[in-house]
């Protein structure tokens, strides 16, 4: 069962004319206690048969435990997008609505290998040599959320040190709880560092920059 109309598949295959370099799609799923799971698969099949430069790889989360630890996979659903490398983009949950949107953007960005973000940007990431988790927590239906995630998504491809993730909080709710989630976007830094709303880059930069200051 297709989870795109037939005129977002033209919309997006259009957008896909962008694509330069193949792009890889990891997927991982399970069969039973994950309502996502089935719906997220059939969506980036959709997406995948789109171009000829994207590749699906599908892997389930229990079966292939060696390939979950190799990407760092702790939860599904989950999306992987991958060019010359594992860049760091992940997506928890399922990508719809506006979450759509960053999805489709961020496989032209992986494709065209360009994170579009300024050379000052750029400088300031390169000083980061620690680790940094970006956790963005998202609704599909929070047009604000995308511009935190695409940041997010951004610095990863920017920086080899961070992480940009996703979180849709309808599907992770244990996530919301710990994290004390009361409205999104909620953009949570190394656990203990934390931004809310669609800021200005300059000001995921400063989150992030402490967070790697305080790393132990």
């Amino acid at each position: 069962m297709s989870m795109l109309k037939e005129d977002d598949k033209k919309a997006v295959k259009e957008f896909f004319k962008e694509l330069v370099n193949p792009v890889k799609l990891v997927m991982f799923t399970q069969e039973s206690e994950c309502e996502y799971c089935s719906h997220t698969r059939e969506l980036v099949e959709d997406v995948a048969a789109l171009s000829d430069k994207i590749e699906l790889e599908v892997h389930d989360f229990l079966k292939d435990k060696a390939k979950a630890e190799e990407y760092g996979i702790d939860k599904v659903p989950a999306v992987v997008l991958v060019g010359e490398r594992d860049y760091g983009i992940r997506f928890y949950g399922i990508p719809a609505g506006y979450e759509f949107t960053t999805l489709i953007e961020d496989i032209v960005d992986v494709s065209k290998r360009d994170h579009g973000l300024g050379p000052e940007i750029v400088e300031q990431l390169s000083t980061i040599d620690r680790p940094v988790k970006m956790q963005v927590m998202v609704t599909p239906n929070c047009p604000h959320c995308t511009r935190a995630v695409r940041t997010a998504h951004r610095f990863a491809m920017a920086s080899e040190h961070i992480t940009g993730e996703m979180v849709e909080t309808s599907e992770f709710p244990q996530l919301a709880v710990k994290y004390r989630v009361s409205g999104v976007p909620d953009t949570i830094v190394n656990e203990n560092h934390r931004l809310l709303g669609g800021q200005p880059v300059g000001e995921f930069l400063r989150v992030v920059k402490e967070a790697a200051a305080a790393f132990h």
